[in-house]
């Protein structure tokens, strides 16, 4: 069993990983005018998986039941989470989903309550969730945004988040006894093998030349490289630290950290609106993590060890 980091890293591993995710949007961005959604996923895993190996070049040996649970996690946390987010984007707007996938973490903490022995239920996660919520709407709207329903796109909004529950659920009883980045590389796999056929099937036109320009080239660097190979890796020696609950509550802070980027990066105006939803939503995650009493770290793997 590999030892954890200490609590205080634990916590700036899951900031610094939200603040990069919320930071990926622009690279995704620039690299959808020469690429599919699908298509930036793939390269991005693909880039990741090569680096993990460099990184850690050994074997993570499973059993069959061990593999089945990898599949889980890569289709989960990779494959059904990423097409599912980018195809909602086509049915609804970008506001819409960027309110519905913070859902992702009462999703998880409810999920884990039932599956996890020590991940309980209490009054604070939902209060924390609603003042959150409401921030988050905040700074999404921005002074410039409006809210409107669009029943498959937001469907497809809410599957994501059920899919990031369901891959860090999963992922909790994995990772107390694997290797981070042997896990993360193998789950990365998955979400290469399960997201190929997809793109087979749709028969899109692939080019490596938009790559040699520096703009492109350095986007999918840093999607494949920080945001899907370090990130993680990092995402889950919190959840090993921290719990799945507590990890996940980071989740409320990516529209803040895109407002801060989009503020920075391309020169986005921040209105009392984002202000004060930032003020809500950091609010949210300290009330959310008040649970009342204290979570054993131990838990029992879902699977036999060898």
């Amino acid at each position: 069993m590999k030892k954890s980091v200490s609590a205080p890293v634990a916590h700036i591993m899951a900031l610094f990983t939200i603040t990069v995710w919320g930071t990926t949007f622009i690279a995704s961005k620039i690299l959808l005018a020469v690429y599919s959604p699908l298509q930036i996923m793939l390269i991005r895993f693909f880039i990741a998986y090569i680096l993990l190996w460099i990184l850690r070049p050994k074997r993570l040996r499973l059993t069959i039941k061990e593999e089945l649970g990898c599949v889980v996690l890569g289709l989960s946390g990779c494959t059904l989470y990423f097409l599912a987010e980018n195809y909602a984007l086509t049915f609804t707007l970008a506001s819409n989903v960027s309110i519905l996938i913070t859902a992702a973490p009462i999703l998880t903490a409810i999920l884990a309550h039932f599956i996890l022995p020590n991940e309980k239920l209490n009054k604070n996660i939902f209060i924390g969730f609603f003042i959150a919520m409401a921030g988050v709407a905040l700074v999404v709207f921005n002074g410039t945004v409006v809210l409107k329903l669009k029943p498959i796109g937001d469907f497809l909004t809410l599957t994501a988040a059920l899919c990031w529950a369901v891959y860090s659920v999963f992922l909790k009883q994995y990772i107390k006894k694997y290797d981070s980045l042997l896990l993360t590389r193998r789950v990365m796999l998955w979400g290469l093998i399960t997201s190929l056929p997809v793109e087979l099937i749709r028969g899109e036109s692939f080019s490596l030349a938009p790559l040699t320009k520096g703009t492109y080239l350095f986007c999918i660097l840093f999607l494949g490289i920080l945001g899907s190979g370090l990130c993680y890796v990092m995402w889950n020696m919190a959840i090993h630290r921290l719990g799945t609950v507590t990890t996940n509550n980071y989740i409320y802070i990516t529209p803040f950290a895109t407002l801060i980027a989009a503020r920075i990066i391309i020169e986005e105006p921040v209105s009392w609106m984002g202000i004060a939803g930032s003020i809500l939503i950091l609010l949210g995650v300290f009330l959310s993590d008040k649970r009342g009493t204290k979570r054993q770290e131990a838990e029992g793997p879902i699977c036999s060890s060898q």
